[in-house]
């Protein structure tokens, strides 16, 4: 069955609303993955860093980005798109979001969303989504999208966008760019978890399992879920993670190391594993960071809370060249003192870049936007991840 919205847009009729629970002060904290919640950790502490990079972003006009939204997509409130809104309204309440950024849908046909901006953030999401997605799954990817505005995310993504230029104006000096390129690569893995953080959010907002895992699988496969199957999907899973050999390993590094999203499969059993875990209900239950005590999250612990998923997740996965390092010595351990030592290390890198962006801010005005900021390239990378958005 379906039904008209005031647009006249077909959209599944929705079944009785179950209670979601309002998640009354929550912290973004609370569903940050730990390698990610280590590295914004690490910024929040930064006084003044966040200000200095939305200075820097201003020279390439925020405002133009949301103009262009304003002139070329529908911005959606009670009377535009009201079913979507209502939805977001839901997810934004789930997360206690008291003022909803601005939310635009676009006319494009590849399911996806974008969360834009440092000052007003706002968010995007293409027609694809509106039209793919049932009232929960739609709920959960608007979910995600708002938990990428509320843990920051944008900071850093323009902190890649900026090395990204660096990167390709000292393309002629190998040494700038090798280093520059090893910056890129590791803020990039941070941008990964911080896609795992989102799918977390956007569970917390819809409250619904079955809906954020049809989420993944419709953006592997399409709106079509009548012929596809979770548990298989998650055997999928399973298989990308231990299946084949050394080469199938270096196949997926491949696949990955310059990508900005973990692909759907591993996405899904990301999510998976942390539902087992406890982590959700426990949320569910009140038990979780307040907003109120973010000022005394200490970065030290945090950076020690990264080192150790990234231990757990060296022991837990059956990858084929990480089970030969583990053959060939305490892999586990070196994985998380190489990944604490990482943290340490750009904690103080993004100190220096805060001291250049502020004195680029003072220095001549670029007029410009970078080219990754436009819709051009709002699309997919070379594996089929989406380079912005969800």
């Amino acid at each position: 069955m379906t039904s008209e919205d005031a647009g006249g847009t077909a959209t599944p009729a929705e079944p009785p609303a179950r209670r979601r629970v309002v998640l009354t002060g929550i912290s973004s904290r609370a569903w940050e993955h730990p390698a990610d919640r280590g590295a914004l950790t690490a910024l929040r502490e930064l006084r003044g860093f966040d200000d200095v990079v939305k200075a820097f972003f201003g020279m390439w006009n925020e405002r133009g980005f949301r103009l262009m939204y304003l002139a070329s997509a529908i911005r959606v409130d009670h009377r535009q798109y009201p079913a979507v809104y209502q939805r977001y309204t839901e997810a934004a309440q789930s997360l206690d979001i008291p003022e909803l950024p601005e939310l635009y849908v676009r006319q494009d046909p590849f399911l996806n969303g974008n969360a834009i901006g440092l000052d007003k953030p706002f968010v995007v999401i293409n027609t694809a989504a509106v039209q793919q997605l049932d009232g929960d799954e739609l709920r959960a990817l608007l979910g995600h999208e708002l938990g990428h505005i509320r843990s920051g995310h944008a900071v850093y993504k323009t902190i890649m966008m900026i090395l990204t230029g660096w990167a390709q104006s000292l393309s002629w000096l190998p040494v700038g760019s090798i280093a520059l390129r090893a910056i890129i690569a590791a803020m990039l893995e941070w941008w990964r978890k911080a896609e795992l953080s989102a799918d977390r959010a956007g569970l917390l907002a819809g409250q619904d399992t079955a809906a954020s895992l049809r989420l993944l699988m419709k953006m592997a496969g399409g709106g079509d879920l009548s012929q596809v199957d979770t548990a298989a999907f998650l055997e999928q899973a399973s298989e990308y993670d231990g299946g084949g050999d050394v080469r199938d390993s270096l196949h997926k590094l491949r696949m990955t190391l310059w990508s900005t999203h973990p692909v759907p499969v591993a996405r899904a059993a990301s999510l998976r594993q942390w539902i087992d875990s406890g982590g959700y209900q426990r949320i569910l239950d009140g038990d979780y960071p307040r907003r109120d005590d973010d000022a005394t999250a200490s970065v030290t612990t945090e950076i020690k809370a990264a080192a150790e998923s990234y231990r757990e997740e060296f022991r837990r996965t059956q990858d084929p060249l990480v089970g030969l390092l583990r053959r060939l010595g305490d892999g586990a351990t070196e994985m998380g003192e190489w990944a604490g030592g990482a943290a340490g290390r750009a904690r103080a890198w993004f100190g220096a870049a805060g001291e250049a962006a502020a004195r680029a801010a003072r220095g001549e005005q670029r007029t410009t936007p970078p080219t990754n900021g436009t819709d051009s390239t709002d699309r997919t990378d070379g594996n089929g991840s989406n380079t912005d958005g969800s």
